[in-house]
Formats: structure tokens, C-alpha cells, sequence
């Protein structure tokens, strides 16, 4: 059996940077294995498998090259992009079934895809010195930020870590202790964030190390930066709308656009999305 998988870069700036997904559509019969198997062939970060669903408009399962994981946000980007371009889906609102819930998706009629994520939860928290020894900044810098390092999932469960600008750049991820670290914490990876100036367009400036799941450093990650969008509206008196650059350290640039809506400091609702532009598609026999 050969399986057509569509590839999709997602929060590009321009049709330009982003972060590459698979996607796969009319995966009703194909087993996790063999899903798992067409991902490794894929070698993306993630590609996501699109079902039929007797509640929500689709099923949507997200896999990496060591296996499933139960959310991510630019392979959803990249999912419903490619059946609106495809003109399966006009513009409008959407619902995928995924394994961190049900979550809307709006697709915009310029093409933006924006998506729901999980409401906040904040899991853990970590001294500067824990995080210092792991991505060798020293400590007195990192706590120089004045803002906590905090463990955040709206599916995914990143650690958020701010760092004085200019420290952003200089970061060299060792894979091991990261992912060491991450195993016997339990969460996904590290999300690294440099505030920009205020009267900058963009918000911050981010990258993201999840080596635990195969990747070492990813260009645009859409689950944490909702995560990265809660975190600032507790910690900081922001405008409650967001844009996030991520990429830069491995020349790729890419985009994302995030919103938080609160009631009486209570988060009600995250909302991240972007734009994408089409890389191909490739054949996998399975």
C-alpha cells in the first residue's frame, strides 16, 4: 500500500522559514505502527494522521520519529492548511478530536489557520540553577530576568524559561542533558524565551529543545507557544495578543500569532495560529 503525505511548512513569514509537518489524510485503516513507520520515512519533527470521527469533524493523531504524542500545533496548522487548499474545508470553524482533547480550528479566508488549545495548567516549577546546569547559562543571569521557570501545558507540558536578552543566540544544547532531564521530569522539552523591546511588532523571541522525542532543536512550535502566551499573562502586564519569532538560531524563521482571553484572571481560552505554504508531497509504501 503507498501512502501519499502532503509536506507543509508552517508559521512561515512570507512563504518563508516554518517549521515542516507531514499530513495524512483517510488514515482510518492505517495501524500505529504503520503510522509510526510513515513518519519515520517522513523524518519531520511530527506528521499527523486525519481519521473520520463520529463527534468531531476529524480525528487527528501526531506522531514523531520515536512515536505518538498527544498534540501538535504546527502539524494541526499544516493539517487543515492542506484540506483547505485541497477544497475539502472552506473557511470557518473546525473541531479535531486529538489525545489532549477536543480543540477548534478556525481557518480565516486568507488562509490563517488559528487553533484552540487546552486551558493552562501549570505543573511544576524549577530553581535557576536546575535550568542553568542543563542549558549552561549561568545562573545569577537567568534569575537577573526576575520571572519564574515554569513547567505549562495547553497539550504539551514545556518548560518555560526566560533568559536576559542577548543570551538567546548563544545557547548550545546539549541533547543529553535536556533530554535526561526532561525524562526524569516528565515534560516535552524546553521552551527558551528573550523578551523584545516593547515597541517592537514581536513579542519574543524563543527557542525550543525537545531532544527527547528526537528533536534537537525545532523552528516553529505551536503547543508551547501557547504555553509561552499563558505564562506572560500572569507574569506581565501584556497586551493579551502576541507574536512569537522562533527559528532564528537555525535559519528559518518562522511566525506564530497567539491570544489569550481571561475573566477575572482566569484564563477562558488560548488561541495560536499562522500561515503555512506547501512543500510537496512524497509516496511511502506501507
Amino acid at each position: 500500500m503507498n501512502i501519499e503525505v502532503a509536506l507543509v511548512n508552517s508559521f512561515t513569514v512570507k512563504g518563508k522559514g516554518g517549521n515542516p509537518a507531514g499530513v495524512v489524510l483517510n488514515s482510518d485503516r492505517l495501524s500505529d505502527a504503520q503510522k509510526l513507520k510513515i513518519a519515520q520515512a517522513v523524518g519531520y519533527s511530527e506528521t499527523a494522521f486525519v481519521s473520520s470521527d463520529g463527534e468531531a469533524d476529524y480525528e487527528v493523531s501526531f506522531f514523531t520519529t520515536i512515536g505518538e504524542v498527544d498534540f501538535c500545533g504546527h502539524a494541526t496548522l499544516a493539517t487543515f492548511s492542506t484540506m483547505y487548499q485541497k477544497g475539502i474545508l472552506t473557511a470557518g470553524s473546525y473541531v479535531q478530536r486529538t489525545k489532549a482533547g477536543m480543540l477548534s480550528v478556525n481557518i480565516e479566508s486568507n488562509g490563517k489557520v488559528v487553533m484552540d488549545q487546552k486551558l493552562p495548567q501549570k505543573i511544576d516549577c524549577f530553581s535557576y540553577r536546575e535550568i542553568s546546569n542543563v542549558i549552561g547559562i549561568e545562573s545569577d543571569l537567568l534569575k537577573s530576568t526576575k520571572l519564574p521557570i515554569e513547567v505549562i501545558s495547553t497539550g504539551l507540558p514545556d518548560v518555560i524559561i526566560p533568559v536576559p536578552k542577548g543570551c538567546l543566540d548563544v545557547i548550545m544544547p546539549d541533547d543529553k542533558l535536556i533530554s535526561d532531564f526532561c525524562k526524569k521530569h516528565k515534560v516535552v522539552g524546553f521552551h527558551v524565551f528573550e523578551l523584545c523591546d516593547r515597541e517592537s511588532e514581536i513579542t519574543a523571541s524563543c527557542r525550543n529543545f525537545a531532544p527527547l522525542f528526537g528533536i534537537s532543536e525545532e523552528s516553529a512550535t505551536g503547543s508551547s507557544s501557547g504555553a509561552l502566551a499563558c505564562y506572560l499573562t500572569e507574569h506581565l502586564a501584556l497586551d493579551s495578543n502576541y507574536v512569537f519569532e522562533q527559528g532564528r538560531a537555525m535559519n528559518c524563521t518562522s511566525m506564530i500569532t497567539a491570544s489569550v482571553a481571561t475573566n477575572n484572571s482566569t484564563v477562558i481560552s488560548v488561541k495560536v495560529g499562522g500561515f503555512t505554504s506547501n512543500i510537496g508531497s512524497v509516496v511511502i509504501p506501507v
